[in-house]
């Protein structure tokens, strides 16, 4: 823990509407968003200067709504990410998307592929908004699909663009959600994946797709989205044109930096 930091008490002028219980619970929340390292028990309970017995409830029930998870060691507890999630729902989410659909029309206009839109939601990956050309032939995902985090090239790039506090709440998530007792372990090759600034690879649903995945990041470096073209190579139907994968790449990686520019 950094320094002695305790929780301010609520002031006179709130006093008339005051919810004990919710007033612990979102103390315990905001004093961990300030600490990235997270926090024992013991030392929630220095901070909140409250009884053991209070809190140690409290921590519990927010650990098992999800809204804070333990270290895989088990004595330190820090923020997950379904607060950030619940926020995604609102405005921030519909902005990301206004301000990304007509990016990746205009990449399908011109690639004659389709692309997604993922998000992190709890343990899955969410498709949150799509786009394809109107052609005889294509492959595309529906609004609102969940993917495999650990075995798409979605989830893989997703979580590759996490630094390690991130990496280890989204892989603690995909342990809840699974019901594991075990920690998960990361794929393999997500730091060259890192390195490499893009996942291009086989898909491991689908024979003959190529997933081509770049990262979103966030201000703090952080991927909050992936942009991922299912490739499909063409041979000449619908009078498409046969662009090759290393320039569907470069397009798709110049749709993500204008997002992340917004």
């Amino acid at each position: 823990m950094t320094g002695k930091k305790t929780v301010a008490p609520a002031t006179a002028s709130d006093a008339r509407y005051r919810a004990p219980a919710l007033d612990k619970g979102l103390d315990i929340l905001e004093l961990l968003a300030t600490e990235p390292g997270g926090l024992t028990r013991s030392e929630i309970v220095r901070a909140m200067n409250r009884s053991p017995s209070e809190i140690y409830r409290m921590i519990e029930r927010l650990v098992a709504r999800n809204y804070i998870c333990r270290s895989a060691e088990g004595d330190r507890y820090a923020l997950s990410m379904k607060l950030f999630l619940l926020g995604s729902a609102h405005p921030p989410m519909r902005r990301l998307v206004s301000q990304a659909q007509p990016l990746m029309d205009e990449f399908s206009r011109r690639t004659f592929q389709s692309v997604h839109l993922v998000m992190q939601e709890g343990g899955c990956a969410a498709v949150v908004a799509q786009a394809s050309h109107q052609a005889t032939w294509e492959f595309r995902l529906r609004v609102g699909s969940q993917l495999d985090i650990l075995t798409t090239g979605s989830g893989q790039t997703l979580l590759a663009f996490q630094d390690t506090a991130a990496r280890a709440r989204i892989l603690q998530a995909i342990r809840t959600d699974q019901d594991k007792a075990a920690d998960i372990p990361a794929p393999d090759g997500l730091d060259e994946l890192r390195a490499a600034g893009c996942r291009i690879g086989p898909s491991r649903q689908l024979v003959g797709v190529t997933d081509i995945s770049v990262p979103i990041s966030g201000t703090d470096g952080n991927a909050v989205a992936v942009l991922t073209c299912p490739y499909i190579q063409r041979i000449g139907t619908d009078h498409a044109p046969d662009i090759a994968v290393s320039h569907t790449l470069e397009l798709l990686r110049g749709v993500a930096a204008q997002i992340a520019l917004n």
